[in-house]
């Protein structure tokens, strides 16, 4: 029993080192000089898609995107509870039934509340 946790003993020192690892050999190699550093404004500049910036840069997003994506994803997430509960329907008996019903009825309520909300809209 005690060798599966050394397994998870060297995955925590691997990823430990990891993770201290990739801010600090960037540091390094440009204290090293191999890592050139001359800033300039054109590298500076916002540069997108091939062309430069026309106005101000900073542009603040709707929040319907952020919350139409989020929506998205909970009923993505819903698909992946329903395959495998009526694949296991007839082990499952009348608790499975039951609680497959509370949990479409929670996000019924919530599909209600994003309707109400006009967050499925766009404008």
């Amino acid at each position: 029993m005690l060798d599966n946790y050394g397994y998870i003993g060297i995955f925590l020192i691997v990823a430990a080192v990891f993770a201290i690892a990739l801010p600090l050999i960037p540091y390094i190699l440009s204290l090293l000089g191999i890592v050139p550093r001359k800033p300039d404004q054109v590298k500076s500049s916002t540069y997108e898609c091939g062309m430069d910036t026309v106005g101000s840069s900073w542009v603040q997003f709707n929040f319907r995107y952020y919350l139409f994506a989020l929506l998205f994803v909970i009923f993505d997430v819903q698909v992946v509870f329903l395959y495998p509960w009526a694949v296991a329907i007839r082990q499952l008996g009348l608790f499975g039934i039951i609680e497959m019903l509370i949990f479409i009825s929670i996000l019924i309520v919530g599909f209600i509340y994003a309707w109400r909300k006009r967050t499925l809209e766009w404008k």
